[in-house]
């Protein structure tokens, strides 16, 4: 499978009503697991990140109850993790507001189950707003970033 199909299928696995679900090919496999009144999708390595436009998205803040309009394209989280601005914490951030970005730059480190996966960039862009902040947890189809496609 590709990218393309993983997210596809989480995506679907995440509106369907099942709990679990494994797929086991001849040189591929992967488990999807659900926890009633959470979402979970356990991934092992994601280099990719989707973007959707959205003219006018409600998002909601993780430091106040408050709903934000955004416009723009937005790159999501592609799942549940802690978001990483940069590789150490004495580093400068991969990205910040304003930078210009190439595709397969990475963007951000995404934590899941202790393992660590670069976010990259799918297309050249510019960053317009970063979304979170270092070491917050994000959720599956979470906003991280306002971009402007190049």
């Amino acid at each position: 499978m590709d990218m393309k199909q993983i997210k596809t299928l989480m995506r679907e696995f995440d509106e369907s009503g099942l709990s679990k679900l494994k797929i086991a090919r001849e040189d591929f496999s992967i488990e999807l697991e659900k926890v009633v009144g959470a979402v979970a999708a356990p991934v092992t390595a994601v280099h990719a990140a989707p973007v959707y436009a959205a003219p006018a998205a409600a998002v909601a803040s993780a430091s106040s109850e408050a709903a934000v309009e955004i416009s723009g394209d937005m790159i999501l989280s592609p799942m549940v993790g802690t978001y990483y601005a940069s590789p150490s914490p004495d580093s400068p951030a991969f990205v910040k507001k304003g930078d210009t970005v190439k595709k397969g730059q990475v963007l951000a480190i995404l934590e899941a189950m202790k393992i660590m996966n670069e976010l990259e960039a799918e297309f050249d862009c510019k960053v317009l707003d970063v979304l979170v902040s270092d070491g917050q947890a994000v959720e599956y189809d979470m906003p991280l970033f306002v971009v402007e496609k190049i």
